[in-house]
């Protein structure tokens, strides 16, 4: 393994034994323990890659025109700063990214042990090495949160942010939908500039741009974590647009009122079970072509 591997690997903490020897008898391995112990205790919130590797290249390129043994060391040491610089900053401002497809769902255990359980065609983003200063979560789609106390914890979505004191919460944030259920503990919604403290059982639902009032929630968690989807009054579109994500089809409806409202659920797991439940009840009829389905009203 040559010199450039055996960094490297050192960098990312990879090196076995035998290679852990290898890398000690390299002529600079005293300066390289003593960069990375520098770098241990060093931060830097707005350091520049880009503008580091230019100044290592500079320094290449003035070494052909005088070109010493200590010019050699100075850029081998040059080169191995931009790297360290370079991996330290990429690790401390990486964020983590979980995304569902169409018909999947996923579990995410956060660094505090709070637990999060994301529905399909969904995405949540965090920062772990962050997390310590401050809990805080992007997300786009839905999610079931468990939040471990501690310091306030966050869930910010393109439509209105989600203040949380340790609790069970679930959150809704789709095209011209965005629903926050608390399930247990005490939830603070902010949507236009102003908090809705929620408590177990209280809903806040905007419908295209519109406050909705709900019924008391008597669930104890989502029907989505059972594989069902359950719906109180809401318009037919949010009906079929669920049912897409869950089973990955696409849904033509002709001669139908996508506004009217509907009550009632579809499971996830039969295809056929679960279109009964979002036609009859309408006097819809269906069929299947491929990957597609089509609703036709009366």
């Amino acid at each position: 393994m040559d010199r450039e591997q055996l960094i490297s690997k050192w960098l990312n903490n990879e090196l076995n034994n035998q290679e852990l020897e290898a890398f000690k008898k390299l002529e600079d391995y005293e300066d390289l323990i003593q960069l990375n112990k520098a770098l241990l205790s060093f931060k830097s919130e707005e350091y520049n890659t880009a503008e580091a590797l230019d100044q290592v290249l500079n320094t290449i390129n003035s070494s052909k025109k005088t070109t010493t043994p200590w010019t050699k060391y100075m850029v081998r040491v040059a080169a191995v700063l931009a790297i360290c610089f370079s991996l330290y900053y990429y690790t401390t401002t990486l964020d983590t990214t979980y995304t569902t497809d169409l018909a999947e769902k996923t579990f995410i255990e956060l660094p505090d042990q709070s637990v999060v359980n994301l529905n399909a065609k969904s995405t949540l983003v965090f920062n772990k090495s962050d997390w310590k200063n401050e809990r805080e979560v992007n997300l786009s789609g839905e999610a079931f949160f468990k939040v471990s106390k501690g310091s306030l914890f966050h869930v910010k979505t393109k439509t209105g942010t989600i203040t949380v004191y340790g609790t069970q919460f679930n959150v809704k944030q789709r095209e011209q939908f965005f629903e926050v259920i608390c399930y247990e503990g005490l939830v603070g919604v902010t949507y236009n500039s102003q908090e809705t403290k929620l408590k177990p059982g209280d809903s806040f639902l905007i419908l295209n741009g519109k406050f909705i009032a709900k019924e008391k929630e008597k669930n104890l968690e989502p029907s989505w974590l059972n594989n069902e989807s359950t719906f109180k009054s809401l318009p037919y579109k949010q009906v079929i647009t669920e049912f897409e994500r869950q089973y990955g089809v696409n849904m033509k409806l002709l001669n139908i009122d996508e506004n009217q409202l509907f009550s009632g659920s579809f499971t996830h797991n039969n295809l056929d079970i679960a279109l009964k439940s979002i036609t009859v009840p309408l006097h819809i009829t269906y069929s299947k072509t491929n990957n597609t389905i089509t609703l036709k009203g009366e």
